[in-house]
């Protein structure tokens, strides 16, 4: 229900106003970042003064007036945003342009470049006229009751210090604890409580303070009392209850955390003299009685409690009680035992109708009302709020709710439970739904011969003194399924009622209270609120009115001397954190960078220095922040005006060495727009004059000869130069001739522009703050070849293009297995082997290392440089013959490739096909390596998605152009002719789902060398602490490579051709993921990524990597990882299990025929479908990459003929012993009930009218505490097939349990249950299951009264 704007809360001042219309000013404080989402309402006459506007937001925000500036918002009234609000104008805001009735938006602002100064402490609070003004935030829709004052839990500094001007301190809500903050208040505003907690004297030497509740209470209460602060923090409270971090994100009920601090706060004052004080202050009696309505004979028990439980509506009725007198009457109303709830009498000696109920005996001095508004929907199964009006008086008469007979005369018959009392309060399922007025007949009725003149006179000296004020109310705003709690409190000083909100404390009505009652308009059914959310009281909590108990505050001189102490301890601590905070609020922190002379790293490090140091001493602060003594002399230092994002030097700082930081950096702000770098030099150079305007170039020298480009020179320059001036700046820099200079600008990623047109300016050029230029001034042909085609173009294209990557390699040196490799080439031809191996590494028995390969590799490469140099590079041959030539260069096991490749390939391929010896030792070679690491079958998608979008753009419309000339269309010209061959076109082909493609088109032509793309490599030492035999080495590589060109680069240095290793790239926190996307490129690595390569033979199209599982049924951990396999599109599962074979011989020592285990599906940790020996995978069975699969070993021959049958997992439960026996598996031929008890019948020799059967809940293997499996599961459901509900079993795996119903259940003792709960539990957990599984409870609130919380095995 969202309330009407006349029924918004709006203070009586304003109400009683005069007609005068209002205008609302909505103030946003721009001026730090922490503020910039507060919102500051002022609610003012429209003739107040533009400068009482100002006095009044100053005093809101905690700003002293004069130092910020007011601008109009995004307001329509006003057009001109920009300038300032006149503060000394004597106009109304009327005639300023503020609107009546509308929302005028406001920005606070810095005032002439500085932030606001805070209001010191002492002015605070502020005299009776701004008081009286109605100062507060835009009431919002659907508030009710206090609601109208600051909801936000975010607040700002200047808040925080600024006490309000009630007096009162607000609390800080750390996440969720509005309940604990209402819960404080309601204390700190009890003069019983806080003068007792005041008397306590905490001993230092017994306990650490941190640790001690009612200390850390003591703390609180003293600096709510006498801080300057808005609000204070409640983390010493709550670390006192054992709390940590994650307990401030759990709302819990304000009823149940009273009780539970009640009772903490009396162990700890065990032995003291506030020992029993919360019985004295709280705790009341009642009897629970039961009566017999024929002889007239009771039974009864006195329970004490400490609040009064009150239902708003009775069980099954939409009719709410309107009062809190009316359920009040209702608790104690009795109900009748009657038919088969009839009570056994003691004295009859049979069962009789009798009235239950309870009475009152005493009422405690602060008496507690819990109004239960949270309930259950049966139907819905929810937790729902009742929001449904209940008013309660602001004085309270108590005296005709308590038995003044029964409480001075308790003996008026036998009593089944003399003295026995129960901690806690009473429960509301003692009160009676039955109203029959006949029943309150007797009720009050003394069996003693009291008379009633006797009677009379008790009762109303009773009467006299039970009269209660109302002086609290716990307030919940939002729904069942959570909210918001504050506290309306009276103060006993002043009789005024406030609202405690968290941090905002602010004055209320009486109307206001009234407010809080609830309600909500229409009818409405008993669960029709399930969700509704409303403002209503939820606690009432009242004082006994007794002039002679009645207690006044403690002044200040009335101290205990521990607390006066205390006082003064606190104080000074505040005043410390005052100067502490001032001198913060006076300190400029700014990000500052240093390239260290020494290491060439830019390092990074936050300055703070006091806004009235000098440059000089900041830049000495800065010196020794980056730890620069042993590297360059102080005088060799500098602080420069720096933009880091666009490595820019924006100014330097000459002669303003004695300059206060402040006056530099714009003020003391909390976040700046630039930066600081310290700046070194040598002592023989001299620091450069960077003025502002100007712009900052890094010039690299390009060397055509040497194919290299020079670390950065820096320039500045101005933009309106001209490219002539620029060349010639450039000329002086780096002492070459600018007559024949080529100046490239790269504008943004691979943009690079020549520039050659002299006489245009650097800013037509794109030039920006902070550029990057190469400059190339030789005198070669290369100046008269166009640009695009020059050899300058190619040079920086690759350099643009080329990332480094660190390659980690078998831990194997490359040997046998590529001496192997290359045989199988040579199809035993001894000739063509010996010339394979001399031509790749030389001689067989002379293998060369990774760095003679590398040595001979650089210099090939040299003498190619200088050949292609001399050649030229005109024509589309000619760029053909480089590419191949950088090709053959780079990798040198690419001559065997470029001579003999399709030959070879078809060698391969027949011995491959005719020797599958040898492939399937391959493939071991594979499982080798990865038998003990299971990746998740999600890594797929990770790759899929990271490397989707690396494919080069374009490629199905016009050509890209490449490095090499070529055009992307080469990239995927064999998937896409194999795409148009008139396949179907859907996603379900394997080069699609698994993400591989063939390294080979089908000319058998490697794809690698139709691309020329760029290939260094040399040895690294890796820092990580690597195995002796592992070898890194640190590639240069242009990205635009494909993976598969990228792999057979790499075939010299593995040792193996680029079919037997696999490459996985590194990502943080050390996880692999295989990239097998051959024909994609590897613009998704960047600079000093790392890549390790695994042996093993690497998957071709059409093939899959699964992962293969054991299923144990019968072992407490049932999946144990075997083996990573390969499977192919078109292959049965016969063919799969027979590949298996000797590799689960091999590694796993399972020795198996073909028939003695079955392959089946495998989702998460649960057994599925049985795979059928003629079962096609990609055609019966959906495979994918990284696929997951269950090996099942058979104690027999295999049942499963056909895809009709359905096979399930059978588990018997014997009650009498409480026991379940091992699985057993269940071969139906259809989904029958009968059939399956049959064959449980036939197992277990249960007779087949005594099976009863239930389908196991949760992850196989479905364990349940065999304390609660009797019960808890759905036993013998009433259908007649298994794949309709509840059941659904429609597939292998399902667990079914049986039990024979004529078993009893084993009768347990205590000890024997504790005792097996423990082991049940120890049991689950260890499993990863839960002892139950009921819906997730919610945490429950604990207070730790030893500092830590201790867990409890046996609970869940």
């Amino acid at each position: 229900m969202v309330p009407s704007e006349e029924n918004q809360l709006v203070p009586k001042e304003v109400e009683s106003a005069a007609e005068e219309p209002r205008v609302l000013c909505i103030i946003q404080d721009t001026t730090n970042s922490k503020t910039v989402n507060e919102r500051v309402t002022l609610n003012l006459p429209a003739s107040t003064p533009l400068k009482r506007l100002f006095e009044d937001v100053a005093s809101k925000v905690g700003y002293v007036n004069g130092t910020f500036d007011l601008m109009w918002g995004n307001g329509d009234n006003v057009t001109d945003t920009q300038t300032p609000i006149d503060q000394k104008s004597d106009k109304t805001i009327l005639d300023a342009g503020f609107e009546p009735g509308k929302k005028n938006f406001l920005h606070l602002t810095d005032k002439d470049g500085e932030q606001p100064h805070i209001m010191p402490e002492e002015s605070g609070t502020t005299d009776d006229s701004v008081q009286d003004r109605f100062i507060g935030p835009l009431p919002r829709e659907g508030s009710v009751g206090c609601t109208n004052d600051y909801v936000s839990q975010s607040y700002s500094y200047s808040s925080v210090l600024s006490k309000s001007e009630t007096g009162y301190v607000g609390l800080v809500n750390q996440a969720m604890t509005c309940y604990l903050n209402s819960l404080l208040q309601t204390l700190f505003m009890t003069p019983e409580f806080r003068n007792a907690l005041y008397k306590w004297e905490f001993e230092e030497s017994e306990e650490d303070p941190v640790m001690s509740i009612p200390y850390q209470l003591q703390r609180l209460f003293v600096l709510l009392q006498t801080s300057k602060k808005r609000a204070i923090e409640t983390t010493d409270v709550t670390r006192s209850f054992g709390w940590d971090s994650s307990e401030a994100w759990q709302q819990h009920d304000v009823q149940e955390l009273c009780r539970v601090m009640f009772d903490a706060l009396e162990q700890k004052w065990k032995q003291t003299e506030q020992a029993d004080l919360i019985n004295q202050l709280y705790q009341g009696k009642l009897k629970d009685y039961v009566r017999c309505l024929e002889c007239g004979y009771e039974g009864w028990r006195i329970d004490t409690y400490l609040d009064i439980p009150l239902v708003i509506r009775p069980y099954g009725s939409n009719q709410a009680f309107a009062s809190v007198e009316e359920a009040l009457h209702a608790f104690i109303q009795p109900e009748i035992l009657d038919g088969p709830n009839q009570y056994f009498c003691e004295r009859c000696k049979k069962k009789c109708d009798a009235r239950k109920g309870l009475r009152f005996l005493h009422f405690p001095y602060l008496l507690t009302l819990q109004l239960k508004r949270f309930d259950f929907d049966y139907t819905t199964m929810h937790r729902i709020k009742l929001n449904d009006r209940m008013t309660f008086p602001e004085e309270l008469d108590m005296s005709v709710f308590i038995d003044v007979e029964d409480e001075k005369s308790p003996q008026t018959e036998s009593c089944t439970d003399s003295g026995a009392e129960n901690e806690g309060s009473c429960h509301s399922d003692q009160m009676s739904n039955d109203f029959s007025n006949d029943d309150g007949v007797d009720e009050g009725i003394c069996l003693e011969s009291n008379s009633a003149a006797e009677r009379i006179s008790k009762a109303g000296s009773e009467k006299s003194s039970l009269l209660y004020e109302l002086f609290s109310v716990m307030v919940h705003s939002g729904s069942a399924a959570g909210g918001h709690y504050y506290a309306c409190i009276k103060s006993f000083s002043d009789d005024q009622w406030y609202s405690f909100n968290d941090q905002h404390v602010s004055k209320i009505t009486q109307e206001d209270i009234k407010k809080t009652y609830g309600g909500s308009s229409g009818s409405r059914g008993y669960y029709s609120s399930a969700f509704a959310s409303s403002t209503n009281a939820y606690m009432l909590i009242y004082r006994l009115k007794d002039p002679m108990r009645n207690a006044k505050f403690l002044e200040a001189q009335e101290y205990p001397e521990h607390i006066k102490q205390l006082v003064q301890k606190e104080r000074e601590l505040e005043e410390q954190e005052k100067r502490q905070r001032e001198i913060e609020r006076n300190t400029c922190k700014i990000k500052l960078f240093c390239m260290h002379p020494a290491k060439q790293i830019m390092m990074e490090n936050k300055l703070e220095v006091h806004k009235d140091r000098t440059l000089k001493e900041a830049v000495e602060i800065a010196y020794k922040l980056m730890d620069l003594e042993e590297a360059v002399p102080l005088d060799c230092c500098r602080l420069v005006k720096y933009d880091e994002f666009h490595d820019y030097l924006e100014r330097s700082y000459e002669g303003e060495e004695d300059t206060p930081m402040g006056l530099l950096l714009g003020g003391v702000k909390s976040t700046y727009m630039f930066d600081l770098l310290l700046e070194t030099r040598r002592p023989d150079q001299i620091f450069q004059c960077y003025k502002p305007g100007e712009v900052m170039v890094k010039v690299h020298v390009v060397d055509l000869k040497t194919e290299s480009v020079a670390s950065p020179i820096s320039v500045r320059a101005y933009l309106n130069q001209t490219v002539s001036e620029f060349k010639q700046l450039i000329s002086k820099a780096t002492h070459l001739p600018a007559e024949t200079m080529r100046v490239v600008l790269e504008r943004c990623y691979n943009d690079l522009r020549l520039l050659n047109v002299s006489s245009k300016t650097l800013k037509a050029e794109g030039f920006f703050r902070s550029n990057k230029v190469f400059i190339e001034s030789s005198e070669s042909l290369d100046h008269h070849v166009a640009y695009t085609d020059s050899h300058l173009w190619k040079l920086l294209d690759r350099h643009a293009n080329t990332i480094r990557l660190y390659v980690s390699l078998p831990e194997q040196s490359p040997g046998s297995q590529f001496r192997r490799a290359v045989y199988l080439k040579s199809s035993g031809d001894s000739g063509n082997l010996d010339e394979a191996c001399e031509r790749v590494k030389g001689p067989v028995g002379n293998m060369k290392s990774v760095e003679a390969i590398l040595e001979e590799s650089t210099e090939k490469l040299k003498s190619l440089s200088l050949q292609q140099q001399q050649e030229g590079d005109n024509g589309d041959s000619s760029k053909s013959t480089e590419a191949s030539d950088f090709e053959n260069i780079e990798s040198p096991l690419n001559e065997i490739d470029s001579s003999a490749s399709a030959e070879n390939r078809e060698l391969e391929n027949q011995i491959q096909i005719s020797d599958p010896e040898n492939l399937q030792s391959e493939e071991r070679s594979d499982s080798d390596v990865n038998n003990d690491r299971s990746t998740s079958s999600v890594d797929s998608d990770i790759l899929s998605s990271s490397h989707s979008s690396d494919t080069l753009c374009n490629v199905d419309n016009a050509p890209l152009p490449l490095a090499n000339g070529l055009d992307s269309h080469s990239i995927t010209s064999s998937r896409r002719s194999k795409a148009n061959q008139g396949k179907k076109e859907t996603w379900d082909t394997a080069e699609e789902d698994s993400g591989t493609d063939s390294e080979y088109d089908e000319s058998g032509k490697s794809r690698g060398e139709a691309q020329y793309m760029y290939f260094k490599s040399e040895p690294y030492t890796s820092d990580e602490g690597s195995g002796e035999g592992q070898k890194w080495l640190m590639v240069h590589v242009d990205k635009r490579i494909t993976l598969s060109a990228f792999k057979q680069h790499l075939e010299p240095f593995v040792g193996v051709p680029s079919s037997h290793f696999k490459v996985f790239r590194v990502y943080a926190s050390n996880q692999e993921f295989e990239s097998v996307r051959l024909n994609e490129t590897l613009s998704s690595f960047s600079d000093d990524n790392k890549i390790t390569i695994r042996l093993g033979r690497a998957l071709k199209k059409g093939e899959y990597r699964v992962k293969v599982y054991q299923l144990l049924v019968n072992e407490p951990e049932p999946c144990k990882f075997l083996l990573d396999a390969v499977f192919a599109k078109g292959m049965t599962v016969r063919q799969s299990k027979e590949e298996l074979l000797p590799q689960l011989r091999e590694q796993c020592g399972l020795d198996l025929t073909i028939d003695r285990f079955r392959l089946r599906k495998k989702t998460w940790k649960n057994p599925g479908t049985v795979f059928l020996d003629y079962h096609i995978y990609e055609e019966d069975i959906n495979i994918s990459s990284n696929w997951e699969v269950f090996l099942e070993i058979l104690e027999g021959v295999e049942k499963m003929k056909s895809m009709s049958q359905l096979a399930v997992l059978s588990r018997r439960w014997r009650p009498s012993e409480m026991k379940l026996d091992s699985f057993q598996e269940v071969v139906l031929e259809s989904s029958s009930v009968e059939e399956l008890k049959e064959k449980l019948s036939e197992i277990s020799g249960i007779p087949l009218e005594n099976i009863e059967f239930a389908k196991g809940r949760g992850t196989f293997p479905c364990d349940i505490s065999i304390l609660e499996i009797h019960q808890d599961l759905d036993w013998n459901p009433k259908v007649s097939t298994l794949n309709v509900w509840p059941l659904y079993i429609c597939d292998d795996g399902a667990v079914i349990f049986y039990r024979d119903k004529t078993e009893e259940l084993m009768e347990l003792t205590d000890e024997q249950r504790n005792e097996l709960m423990k082991k049940e539990s120890s049991r689950l957990q260890k499993t990863g299951h839960r002892v139950t599984y009921s819906p997730r409870k919610e945490k429950a609130l604990k207070i730790y009264l030893d500092g830590a919380p201790n867990k409890d095995l046996t609970q869940d």
